[in-house]
C-alpha cells in the first residue's frame, strides 16, 4: 500500500530584503574581473495587435535559415563569454562529466522481449554513444543477429537520433526513422535484416512514425508540413516504388491537430490518430488489406479524448466522455461508433486518474495515478480479484515495459523511485508471482542505502495542497544549511514523476537536497490539476513553484541563501516567469531551451507548434488571452531589478522552441537589468536542437555545465 510522508507547511514566508547570496562566498567564476559580455544591437521592430504596439529591439536575432553571419557571430560570442565566465570551474565541469559517465554501465543489455518468434533487445558497447538493436530466434542454439547499429548510422553526423525502429510482420525487414539535423524531420530507411542490404527506398520529412501492413512490403507514415513541421498527411508506401508518388491516405485540415500512425498490439489493425490538446479522433483499417479504406472509430467532439485497443471482436476505449479522469469502456467492433452499445468496464473515480491501459487475453493492466503517484492495477476480464501493484517508497513510479502481444498472461513492468534504479519485472497476472529480470546498474560506488526520499504536501497560497518529492543523502538535517535544487515543469498535463536519476547523485553527495515541485499544469492529481495551470490559470503554475520554495525554506529544508531552480522548455517558461515574479528568492537558475517569448510566438502561425498549442496557452488573437499571456511572458515582463544568476541554454536547430527566444531574452535582460556581479550566461549548442546533444555520453556535457554552475554558486568547488 501507499506510504506517504505528508507535511502541510504553513503560509509562504516573506521575501527577504537582501537577495540570496549576500552571505555566500563569491563564486570562483566571478573571483577575477570578468570579461565584458556581448551586447546585442538594438533595432526597433514594431509588433502591433489589438491596437497595442510593442517594440521588439532584438527581433533581428530571428534567422529561419540559420545562416546569417551576424546572428551566428552573436551566438558564438555569447558562447565564448559563457566559457570565459565559467573558466574557473572548468576543472569541476570535467570532473563532473567524468563522474556522470562513470556511473554508466559500459556494456549494457536491455531485457529481451519475444515478438514474432524472435527475442529482441538493445545493447550498448563500451565507449559507444548509440545502441545496437539485436535479436535471436526463439530456438536452441540460434545465433544473434544485428538488426540495426546506431553507431554506424550516426558516423559522420554531429547529431543523430532514432525516432522509430519497426520490424515488418514477417520479420524480414527493418524500417527506421532518423534525424541528423535535430529538427525532428525524420528520414525513413529500410533494410533486409538477414543480409544487411539497404533498400533504395528513402522518405524525407516525416514525423518518424512507421506502421507496417501485414504483407511485409507496405507501410504507412506521416508527412510534415515543411514550414510549420506539423505532421498532417498520412501516406502509404510500397517498397520499390517512387516515394514521390505515394498515395495520400488521410490529410488533416485543422492546424490545431497533429496526426500519427501506429499498428495495434494484435497487429490486426493500422490506426491513424488525430490529436489536439484536448480532442482525439481515430481511424482504423485492417493491416492485412493495405489498400482498404480507413474507418472512423468515433468522430471528433471538442474536449473528448480517447484511445483504443482491440481484443478479438471488441475494442477497449479509454475515454474522458463524462469522466474527466477517464474511464475504460468496451465497444463491440460491429457497433463501435454507437456509444449506446458501449459497456463500462472501469468507472470514473474523482481521486484516481486512469493514465493508460493494456489489454491481454484474460486481463487488463491499468496504469493509474493515486495521490499523484503512478501505479498499476491488474483486473481480470473474468472472475477474480483485482491486484494493485505499488511500493513502500514515499515517492515512486510504476510503468509498463515492453508488452508487444496481448496473447500472454505475463506483464512486464518497471519500478523505480528517487533512490531506487529502474528494476524490471515479469509478473504472472494469474498467480501474482513476479520474476526479477533486471536492475539497472549504477556504477561509481552507488549504494541506494545512503539516500532517503520524502513526499511532502505543502499548502499553496489559494489553499490547494501541492505534492513535492524530495531526495537527499542520509544524515541530512533540517537545520536550514543545505543547498536546494528545485525542479519543475507544469504544462501539457505532463507529470514530472519521481524517477531515479543517477546524475543527481553528484549533487546529493555534495550536500544538496533535490526537490520536484509537482505544480499545477501537470496531471499528477488528475485532470483538474492540469486545468488548474493552463490558459487563464497559467500563473498558478508559477505561484505553486514559488510557494513550494518558500515552504521548503520555512521548513528549514534548505539554506535560504543557496536556493536554485531548474526547468526546461515549458519548464523554462516557468523559470523565466518565476525569475520575474520573485528574483530575490533564488541564488541561481537554469532555463534550458526555454519558451519565453510567449505572445510573439503564439501570434506567428508559421512557427512550428503554434497552432497546436492554442488550447494550452490561449490564442492571443483574442484580446483577453493576449492580455493575460502578455502579463506573464518572461521576455515581455523583464524588469529593472536584480535577477538571480542565470544560465540559459538553447540549440540552434531547435524545432520546438526556436533558438531566438532565449537569445532575445538574454539580450534584453542584459540591457535592462543591473548586472552587478551576477552571471547572465547564454550557451547555444550549434549542432543540436531541443533535446540537446545526442548520444549517452555526449549529452552529459550539458548536465555537467549546469551542475558546475549550481555548485560554484553554492560555494562547493570539489
Amino acid at each position: 500500500m501507499l506510504i506517504s510522508s505528508l507535511l502541510a507547511l504553513s503560509a509562504p514566508v516573506r521575501a527577504t530584503a537582501e537577495p540570496p547570496g549576500g552571505g555566500v562566498t563569491a563564486p570562483a567564476a566571478a573571483a577575477e574581473s570578468p570579461p565584458a559580455p556581448p551586447v546585442a544591437a538594438r533595432r526597433p521592430h514594431a509588433l502591433t495587435a489589438h491596437g497595442q504596439t510593442r517594440d521588439d529591439p532584438y527581433y533581428w536575432l530571428r534567422d529561419d535559415s540559420r545562416t546569417d553571419p551576424e546572428v551566428l557571430g552573436y551566438l558564438e560570442a555569447e558562447n565564448r563569454y559563457t566559457e570565459a565566465r565559467l573558466a574557473p570551474v572548468a576543472g569541476l565541469r570535467a570532473r563532473l562529466r567524468d563522474e556522470l559517465a562513470a556511473r554508466l554501465q559500459p556494456n549494457d543489455d536491455s531485457v529481451p522481449y519475444l515478438d514474432g518468434g524472435y527475442w529482441y533487445g538493445t545493447r550498448f558497447l563500451a565507449g559507444q554513444e548509440h545502441p545496437l538493436f539485436v535479436r535471436r530466434a526463439d530456438a536452441d542454439g540460434a545465433a544473434e543477429e544485428v538488426v540495426l547499429d546506431g553507431n554506424r548510422l550516426a558516423a559522420g553526423h554531429d547529431f543523430f537520433q532514432l525516432a522509430a525502429v519497426e520490424v515488418s510482420h514477417d520479420q524480414r525487414l527493418v524500417a527506421w526513422a532518423e534525424d541528423t539535423v535535430s529538427r525532428r524531420q525524420y528520414t525513413i530507411r529500410v533494410r533486409e535484416i538477414a543480409t544487411g542490404r539497404e533498400l533504395p527506398d528513402r522518405i524525407e520529412n516525416t514525423s518518424g512514425e512507421i506502421a507496417w501492413a501485414a504483407d511485409g512490403k507496405t507501410f504507412f507514415y506521416v508527412e510534415r508540413d515543411p514550414q510549420t513541421l506539423l505532421p498532417f498527411r498520412v501516406r502509404r508506401h510500397t517498397l520499390g516504388t517512387d516515394a514521390a508518388a505515394d498515395p495520400a491516405i488521410y490529410e488533416e485540415h485543422d492546424p490545431a491537430f497533429h496526426t500519427g500512425v501506429a499498428t495495434s498490439r494484435s497487429r490486426r489493425w493500422v490506426f491513424i490518430e488525430s490529436d489536439s490538446t484536448l480532442t482525439t479522433e481515430v481511424r482504423f483499417a485492417p493491416a492485412a488489406e493495405p489498400a482498404a479504406p480507413f474507418r472512423l472509430f468515433l468522430p471528433r467532439e471538442a474536449g473528448h479524448e480517447y484511445e483504443i485497443e482491440d481484443l478479438g471482436d471488441r475494442f477497449f476505449v479509454r475515454s474522458n466522455w463524462q469522466a474527466p479522469n477517464f474511464r475504460l469502456l468496451e465497444a463491440p467492433l460491429a457497433t463501435h461508433a454507437d456509444r449506446a452499445t458501449w459497456r463500462e468496464i472501469v468507472p470514473h473515480r474523482d481521486d484516481v486518474f486512469l493514465h493508460g491501459f493494456l489489454a491481454f487475453r484474460d486481463y487488463l493492466a491499468l496504469a493509474e495515478r493515486g495521490e499523484g503517484l503512478r501505479r498499476i492495477r491488474i483486473r481480470p476480464l473474468g472472475e477474480g480479484e483485482e491486484r494493485l501493484l505499488a511500493t513502500d517508497q514515499p515517492a515512486y513510479v510504476l510503468l509498463f515495459g515492453a508488452n508487444p502481444t496481448p496473447e500472454t498472461q505475463i506483464l512486464r513492468y518497471t519500478e523505480t523511485s528517487l533512490v531506487s534504479p529502474a528494476t524490471t519485472y515479469d509478473l504472472d497476472m494469474a498467480t501474482g508471482e513476479r520474476q526479477l529480470r533486471k536492475r539497472e546498474p549504477v556504477l561509481g560506488g552507488f549504494d541506494p542505502e545512503r539516500y532517503a526520499s520524502e513526499r511532502l504536501w505543502i499548502t499553496a497560497r489559494d489553499g490547494e495542497r501541492v505534492p513535492v518529492s524530495l531526495v537527499y543523502r542520509k544524515g541530512f538535517e533540517r537545520n536550514g544549511t543545505a543547498p536546494l535544487l528545485q525542479y519543475g515543469y507544469g504544462a501539457y498535463g505532463f507529470a514530472m514523476d519521481p524517477y531515479f536519476n543517477a546524475n543527481v547523485i553528484s549533487l546529493l553527495d555534495r550536500g544538496f537536497v533535490y526537490a520536484i515541485a509537482h505544480v499545477r499544469g501537470g496531471q499528477e492529481l488528475g485532470r483538474r490539476w492540469y486545468d488548474g495551470g493552463r490558459l487563464q490559470r497559467k500563473k498558478q503554475t508559477f505561484f505553486d513553484f514559488i510557494d513550494v520554495t518558500e515552504a521548503l525554506v520555512a521548513g528549514r529544508y534548505c539554506d535560504p541563501q543557496r536556493v536554485f531552480a531548474l526547468g526546461g522548455s515549458a519548464g523554462g517558461l516557468l523559470i523565466g516567469a518565476v525569475a520575474n515574479l520573485r528574483p530575490d528568492l533564488y541564488r541561481g537558475m537554469v532555463a534550458a531551451v526555454p519558451f519565453v517569448d510567449v505572445v510573439t510566438t503564439m501570434l506567428d502561425e508559421s512557427i512550428p507548434l503554434t497552432t497546436g498549442e492554442f488550447e494550452e496557452w490561449g490564442n492571443p488573437k483574442e484580446r483577453a488571452a493576449y492580455d493575460y499571456m502578455l502579463s506573464y511572458s518572461p521576455y515581455d515582463q523583464v524588469r529593472k531589478v536584480t535577477y538571480p544568476n542565470l544560465l540559459v541554454t538553447t540549440g540552434l536547430w531547435d524545432s520546438q522552441v526556436q533558438y531566438w527566444e532565449p537569445a532575445k531574452w538574454v539580450a534584453k535582460l542584459r540591457a535592462t537589468a543591473p548586472a552587478g556581479d551576477r552571471m547572465l550566461l547564454l550557451h547555444t549548442n550549434m549542432q543540436a536542437g531541443h533535446g540537446g546533444k545526442s548520444g549517452r555520453f555526449a549529452r552529459l556535457d550539458e548536465i555537467a555545465l549546469q551542475y558546475a554552475f549550481f555548485l560554484d554558486l553554492a560555494g562547493i568547488r570539489e
